[in-house]
């Protein structure tokens, strides 16, 4: 039971944001003030439905390992289970924390189907909008953390300030990590510097950033929705964007929208990369591509665009083994029925030495009942295979000749031929279509 306006205003909301989360949670707590506030107060509200205390030791010296150790002792006491990690080499940079931490995070709520509960305040996301502001980052990145998220945070009305004078009426033990009054990170520059300057000169910047990003996730969700009615994505982890569904907008609605279908692959554009792909959108030729950061690249189809990781790296060359499946990359090539209509199947001839690679540039075959040779790379070029996907097509050689290319086309020592005897195949791939 609650009895003071401190344990009403923070336990209350507590009560209300966790009673919205369904399933198990994981709470992730640091040992700083915030988290062992949430600590205290998961136990007061929903102990039953804590699956684990999760803390992280960044390896940043005595106080981390304080930290670690004081969150360990204390949610055993209250009789919660605890999962630590420690970062394998010490950071230096907050981005570097922050990736260590949530990957530690990610792995203890996977392994209890459970979502991520954080100590954020109100204060924590204005100091989010603020950095953002700074960054020029766009709607997605204003939107601060009330994006949509996976993530849990019960304290984000809730005053920094509120948060502390709370813990010293529970008597709850923290420690507070001397990093954080260091100026060598932005974030603390903003917390003790940036914003006292401007509060000192617009009393409301607060609700002006907090504003501006409710505005921002409002818009966020628009765009996202709006995302997922023009692209898809394939099994193989591609982003397909059809191309009459993004023609026609200027540079900056494909600036809103590009990042919102980026992100569908897990790729965070930034600014720069965003520039470009839009313009791309606009300019690009049916067969160009551009790179994008990541290993990441977008290419021009006829009728739409594709985003894929491409490391330009081809599969070694495989031999085939009669009658057995041959695998090559993410292709599978198994024994199965010819027909004549579908260039997804072949009939190669028994006795022969079959391998499958990708193509090169200078590869040509004679096509079935044509009377020269054509560069392979035509044939793909007509068959709407261009960019990566082209450079990571196979064929299938046979005495140093292109006999087929799967799905294109086939050259007659890869048909059906009245008295020779032939091993086919079918060719398949997860992301053919």
């Amino acid at each position: 039971m609650t009895h003071t306006p401190l344990e009403r205003e923070v336990v209350g909301e507590a009560r209300r944001v966790l009673a919205s989360a369904a399933g198990p949670l994981v709470l992730a707590v640091s040992g700083g003030c915030d988290s062992m506030v949430l600590l205290h107060a998961a136990h007061r509200v929903c102990p039953e439905r804590v699956a684990a205390v999760a803390t992280f030791d960044h390896g940043t010296g005595p106080a981390a390992r304080r930290a670690a150790a004081l969150v360990r002792r204390e949610a055993r006491r209250l009789g919660f289970s605890v999962a630590a990690g420690r970062a394998r080499t010490a950071g230096t940079s907050e981005a570097e924390w922050r990736r260590a931490r949530w990957a530690f995070l990610r792995r203890v709520a996977g392994g209890h189907a459970a979502r991520v509960v954080t100590a954020h305040t109100r204060d924590d996301h204005v100091e989010t909008v603020l950095m953002r502001v700074l960054r020029g980052s766009g709607a997605r990145g204003l939107a601060g953390l009330h994006a949509e998220s996976a993530v849990v945070r019960p304290f984000l009305s809730v005053n920094r300030g509120t948060i502390r004078a709370l813990a010293a009426v529970w008597g709850a033990a923290f420690v507070d990590d001397p990093t954080n009054d260091s100026r060598r990170y932005l974030r603390n520059r903003i917390r003790l510097e940036l914003l006292p300057a401007l509060r000192a000169v617009q009393p409301d910047i607060d609700a002006v950033l907090l504003e501006l990003s409710l505005r921002a996730a409002a818009l966020r969700q628009d765009v996202d929705a709006a995302a997922r009615t023009v692209s898809d994505v394939s099994r193989g982890g591609v982003l397909s964007v059809a191309a009459s569904g993004v023609s026609g907008y200027c540079r900056e609605s494909l600036a809103l929208l590009w990042p919102a279908m980026a992100a569908r692959v897990g790729l965070a554009l930034d600014r720069r990369g965003t520039e470009r792909v839009a313009a791309f959108t606009i300019d690009g030729r049916v067969g160009g591509r551009v790179q994008v950061s990541g290993g990441w690249e977008l290419t021009r189809m006829h009728d739409r665009f594709e985003l894929r990781r491409h490391d330009g790296v081809a599969p070694a060359e495989r031999a085939f083994s009669a009658g057995r499946e041959t695998r090559y990359g993410g292709w599978r090539f198994s024994p199965g029925a010819y027909r004549a209509d579908d260039p997804w199947t072949a009939a190669l001839p028994a006795g022969a030495r079959w391998v499958v690679r990708g193509w090169q540039a200078g590869d040509r075959m004679t096509a079935a009942g044509a009377a020269a040779p054509r560069r392979v790379k035509r044939f793909l070029s007509d068959a709407r295979i261009s960019g990566p996907r082209r450079m990571a097509w196979p064929v299938v050689v046979m005495n140093g000749e292109v006999v087929w290319i799967p799905g294109v086309r086939r050259s007659e020592a890869a048909t059906v031929r009245p008295g020779r005897p032939a091993v086919t195949y079918a060719c398949e791939y997860d992301d053919r279509g």
